[in-house]
């Protein structure tokens, strides 16, 4: 289970753009990205697996483009039970707070993508701990065992 795509953008509702680090910051979510503050969906998680199920079925989407702060490989998002925690390379800490949403209208990103697949796939944490995290860097799960 690792890191494979970082994504930040500066408004809500639009692609992010990818990075090759960030910073996690505690009670906060990813420096940077319009979706920190203090609130339980400071950070958003995309499986890569889930991207490219959407590229098979036709839509011309890449890392970021479902508004996902992290993209990862290994790891069934929907799957993992509510208030379990993973550790995000060697000192960031989040807490899974919600999987999925409710998207009360069509965003930006179902017009240009075709689809929006973060209301099913996605889900959404809480910093617990902050720190540095790079792509590659592995994802270790921390209290319940995920899916």
């Amino acid at each position: 289970m690792k890191i494979v795509s970082i994504a930040v953008s500066k408004k809500k509702g639009t692609r992010k753009e990818t990075v090759g680090e960030a910073w996690l910051s505690a009670e906060h979510g990813l420096q940077g990205d319009a979706h920190a503050g203090a609130w339980h969906r400071q950070v958003s998680f995309l499986a890569k697996e889930s991207i490219e199920k959407a590229r098979a079925a036709g839509l011309t989407v890449g890392f970021g483009d479902f508004a996902e702060n992290i993209a990862t490989e290994g790891i069934d998002w929907p799957a993992v039970p509510i208030g379990t925690r993973f550790r995000l390379g060697e000192s960031a800490l989040v807490e899974i707070t919600q999987i999925g949403k409710e998207c009360h209208k069509k965003c930006a990103i179902y017009y240009q993508a075709g689809d929006c697949i973060m209301p099913r796939e996605g889900v959404f944490a809480k910093v617990i701990e902050g720190g540095p995290i790079r792509c590659g860097d592995e994802i270790t799960p921390v209290g319940e065992k995920p899916v």
